[in-house]
């Protein structure tokens, strides 16, 4: 039988779609604010995979993402989006976010991202929220793969390569 046990500590991350830089700013701010300091910050490039954030948010839209220096306990992903829904809630204009906020972690083994969503391969947190495997490292090939439900953006070549880089300030953190 196997024994219960603290998993370990996990690299959290938000990737931020946006269009008006302003309000990347103010998300930024309350992300800090909220999360602790900015360990990895990826330079913004634009976000072209779906038209479903274009009239909330507008157009062109740009992803960035912010890796924090802070490990996280991964029993702790249902609070932060939470938080980050207040944050989406706290920059919104007439109900309508000006930014999206997707929280998630990384481990050596994978990529984690919550959401509000529950679907078929989700599986459920606790307080509305829902956890997805998107990327699974393979250690033979010292690359993250894709789950056949992984949105497009996080298969894309450089998305890959900007959670390698990420890992390996984890290694260096545990």
């Amino acid at each position: 039988m196997g024994k219960p046990a603290t998993p370990k500590p996990a690299l959290l991350f938000t990737g931020i779609l946006y269009s008006d830089k302003s309000y990347l700013s103010k998300a930024k701010e309350s992300l800090l604010s909220a999360f602790g300091a900015a360990l990895l910050e990826t330079p913004p490039v634009s976000w072209d995979y779906s038209e479903y954030y274009k009239e909330e948010i507008g157009s062109p839209i740009m992803r960035t993402f912010i890796f924090f220096k802070d490990l996280i306990n991964r029993s702790e992903i249902a609070n932060i989006k939470l938080r980050t829904n207040d944050i989406e809630t706290s920059l919104s204009i007439d109900g309508k976010r000006k930014v999206n906020l997707d929280p998630g972690y990384l481990t050596l083994a994978n990529v984690i991202l919550a959401t509000t969503k529950g679907y078929s391969h989700r599986i459920y947190l606790g307080k509305g929220i829902y956890g997805e495997v998107s990327l699974l490292y393979k250690e033979k090939d010292r690359t993250f793969i894709p789950h056949i439900f992984t949105y497009p953006d996080y298969q894309d070549k450089k998305c890959v390569e900007m959670f390698i880089k990420a890992r390996e300030f984890l290694k260096l953190k545990k």
